[in-house]
């Protein structure tokens, strides 16, 4: 383990460094203390849809709502105004315009103090969509230990928890309880079993009905048999089973490349990879709607970041245009499907820019693996382009494939190099083997049986059809078993969902900052098993339901 610990640390740790090579640029046209200060002015209030003699410089980031995508956006821009290269965490250390501007102009030589020394980043978890925006500021000196505030020693005391209770409560107010971590009785498919009472259910990742399938519960079940329910150890000394190499070659076949790792957390897999593939000499661009795991390994990889707006072509371009050649490894970071708005990556376009830019590209198919396609072979398939021509495939297995954890697919040199360099691979236990098992049952029934993929479809199509006639916001849902109906108020996006429920019908809602202000929505998974009646009924409710929410 010493050559592999040696040889990880120096490509991991070189994320870690990043701020060695900071150094402001210092030029006659560089941009003085109140010239930077006006441009996060008007930056800022263009982001928040104000005047800008509304923004206050001294008022903390925080105050103002700005979320973790906003925040690294904001230094990206930063970035390209000043043209030299700054940390994308600028905004958790200097709080506010003031201090902020005032850095940036007076210390270009002390880079290495920005944000990689130490403090945390922001995690958009569960309790986020709750509206929760930590932003974590410089903390005052503490001369005397028996002065530190309880709320730097005690849970519930901390600050963060204390928004929490009281969006919990804002949201309890409503009159029917916590709906969240709801346990649910049975294998959640078309319905699913709450208390005893069976509802229509549009809150499973289940799209091809694979979770409970007796078929794939036997592999499980024999992988079980045969290595017991754990791999021990990291596959890397002694975890390693056979049935985690035929996993892989399977998922590389059906993908169409030439081979795949798997990993025990879909989460964890872009996190790690994208963590640990780039670094401080590098750029990646990201989609402005990409999922959180994706910013997350952004942050972690210590490169420069830019969001480009959502699936705008012409704008990834320009951006490349200006930067491609400031930097060394460039990754364009794109989803197949969009988990909050179900609609589809333009692959093609994003596969020339590749090609015109020499930069690699990735894409997230954890939505659109198995739910779209002829056979549900993703996104590649539904545009007929050849899967090779993407450098790192995404996947997880938790959906469609009815396990948990999760993949990436390309070339040999890609995954043998993850193999014995990636943290979340190398410092892990290898995938269970009923997970294994489970994804191995899965891909082999949907090889079998590809008229689920077909059935899936033909039931989105029908739920937007109907959604559209009743005139209910969609939002860009095109083509895929995502569909969102976006209600814009957070209050009555979780009231609709709750009277839903009480209905018979389960679906979740989501608001800022999973998803835009004034953009909250109830979400509707699809599945191969919804029935039509089923979906009639959930559409005519649903437009009911709304329009008493808007009386009211």
């Amino acid at each position: 383990m010493t050559l592999l610990n040696e040889t990880w640390n120096g490509t991991h740790n070189a994320g870690n460094s990043v701020t060695q090579n900071n150094q402001l640029q210092l030029s006659s046209s560089y941009p003085t203390r109140e010239s930077i200060e006006t441009w996060l002015i008007e930056k800022v209030a263009k982001l928040l849809e104000l005047n800008p003699y509304e923004i206050d410089i001294e008022r903390e980031f925080s105050e103002y709502n700005l979320d973790s995508v906003e925040a690294v956006n904001l230094s990206g821009e930063l970035e390209n105004y000043l043209e030299c290269r700054l940390s994308p965490t600028l905004l958790w250390d200097y709080p506010n315009i003031e201090t902020l501007a005032e850095y940036l102009a007076t210390n270009p030589d002390n880079q290495e103090e920005s944000a990689y020394n130490g403090t945390g980043l922001e995690v958009v978890s569960p309790f986020n969509q709750l509206e929760l925006n930590h932003l974590v500021s410089e903390s005052p000196k503490i001369e005397n230990n028996s002065k530190i505030p309880e709320e730097y020693y005690n849970f519930a005391r901390l600050p963060e928890y204390q928004k929490l209770q009281l969006k919990l409560q804002q949201v309890e107010s409503l009159g029917n309880g916590n709906p969240f971590f709801v346990p649910q009785d049975k294998v959640v498919n078309d319905t699913t079993t709450v208390n005893g009472r069976e509802l229509i259910n549009f809150a499973t990742y289940n799209y091809i009905g694979m979770c409970g399938d007796p078929i794939v519960d036997r592999s499980a079940q024999d992988a079980i048999a045969q290595y017991g329910t754990s791999a021990c150890a990291s596959r890397l000394i002694s975890g390693e089973k056979p049935l985690h190499r035929q996993l892989e070659q399977k998922i590389a076949r059906f993908i169409g490349v030439e081979d795949s790792i798997v990993l025990v957390g879909g989460h964890a897999t872009n996190v790690t990879t994208i963590g640990h593939l780039f670094g401080k000499n590098d750029l990646i661009l990201y989609d402005a709607l990409s999922h959180n795991s994706i910013l997350q390994g952004c942050f972690l990889s210590g490169a420069s970041l830019v969001a480009f707006p959502h699936n705008d072509v012409a704008a990834l371009e320009q951006i490349l245009r200006d930067r491609r050649h400031r930097h060394q490894k460039v990754l364009i970071v794109i989803e197949g499907v969009y988990s909050t708005d179900g609609d589809i990556a333009n692959l093609p376009s994003f596969v020339n820019l590749k090609k015109k830019y020499k930069t690699f590209l990735m894409v997230d198919e954890a939505h659109s693996m198995g739910t779209i396609g002829k056979t549900g072979r993703g996104v590649a398939e539904y545009f007929g382009i050849n899967p090779q021509d993407i450098d790192i495939w995404m996947g997880t297995l938790s959906k469609s494939f009815a396990s948990c954890g999760g993949y990436i697919a390309g070339s040999s040199a890609l995954i043998e190099y993850l193999k014995y360099t990636a943290p979340g691979f190398v410092f892990s236990v290898g995938m269970s083997p009923p997970n294994a098992g489970a994804t191995l049952g899965a891909i082999e029934v949907l090889e079998a049986e590809p008229e689920r993929v077909a059935q899936l479809q033909a039931m989105a199509k029908l739920f937007l059809q109907l959604a559209e006639e009743k005139n209910l916001n969609t939002g860009m849902s095109k083509d895929s078993p995502v569909i969102p109906i976006i209600v814009g108020n957070s209050l009555k996006s979780i009231q609709l969902s709750q009277n839903l429920f009480k209905r018979g019908i389960n679906v979740p809602f989501m608001i800022y900052p999973s998803v835009p202000q004034n953009e909250a929505r109830l979400r509707f998974f699809v599945t191969c098993n919804h029935t039509e009646e089923q979906i009639r009924l959930t559409v005519d409710t649903l437009a009911e339901e709304l329009a008493k929410l808007k009386n009211d």
